[in-house]
């Protein structure tokens, strides 16, 4: 198994172009195509309760300026992606999460950025990456800002026996394959490790050489644990699953998900 299609989300962001090179690199690696995609929502503006109708030039200005944002990207995307000879580029004036979405089915993976706070990305292309797992269909890599550049030749993977982590180990497959080191890694109080022994068999099955590791929870969060065994194990990437709670449960009292999402220096492959 390996990755045949990437497609990465591009916007006008600080950290765009450094996302593009970062997925031109991995669909060089896997030899793979790289399908870049943005939407873009022309910002017409929005009255009390309905739409103010702006007349005549007004509305095909702000259609002319999103189609120029576009046309922007789109030449970002090239320029970051010049290396490589597979390339395909995806725009529509919509709102990009639900065109994200929809142009997932040509790909085998998706490319998303975490946001700097001073990322500035014009409002109508952020693209939400908490929404982008819930509706993708697709494993999400998720780049931290700066990041240009991911080796991945050791590989946390964060292990809970749910549907979202079991789906993230068989997305993640391509990565695993290719790395050095894998570790399985299960945060719990106790010694038990039947289960990471289990998929690290598994995993060796697939050529990987995965190692179990049982370690005991610091106090502080599950997420500030895996990043501490990231940094400890010198990895560059953790793999697991995401959103293993509802959504709105993680919003109100927090979880793995969210708070890896939120900070870190670790690009993180997650599925749900």
């Amino acid at each position: 198994m390996s990755y045949a299609s990437l497609m990465v989300a591009v916007d006008d962001g600080r950290h765009a172009a450094g996302r593009v090179r970062l997925a031109a690199e991995l669909a060089h690696r896997f030899g793979a195509r790289l399908v870049g995609a943005a939407g873009c929502l022309p910002d017409y503006p929005q009255g009390f309760g309905e739409t103010i109708v702006p007349a005549g030039m007004a509305i095909e200005e702000i259609r002319v300026a999103a189609l120029d944002r576009l046309r922007g990207v789109e030449q970002l995307f090239r320029q970051a992606s010049c290396l490589n000879d597979r390339v395909a580029w995806r725009s529509d004036l919509a709102a990009p999460v639900p065109f994200l979405e929809q142009q997932s089915r040509a790909a085998d993976l998706i490319v998303a950025g975490r946001y700097a706070d001073d990322e500035g990305v014009f409002p109508g292309m952020v693209v939400g990456i908490g929404d982008v797992l819930m509706g993708g269909g697709r494993p999400v890599l998720v780049v931290p800002p700066g990041v240009e550049h991911l080796e991945a030749r050791r590989v946390i993977l964060g292990w809970k026996n749910t549907l979202q982590t079991r789906r993230a180990v068989s997305d993640a497959l391509p990565f695993l394959r290719r790395a050095e080191a894998v570790q399985v890694l299960r945060i719990a109080d106790g010694e038990e490790r039947s289960e990471i022994e289990d998929v690290a068999a598994f995993l060796a099955l697939h050529d990987v050489n995965a190692t179990a590791h049982v370690v005991k929870p610091s106090g502080w969060t599950v997420a500030d644990d895996l990043r501490t065994a990231a940094s400890e194990f010198d990895a560059d990437l953790i793999v697991t699953g995401a959103y293993g709670y509802s959504r709105l449960r993680e919003w109100f009292f927090g979880g793995v998900t969210r708070d890896l999402l939120s900070k870190g220096p670790v690009s993180c492959l997650m599925s749900h």
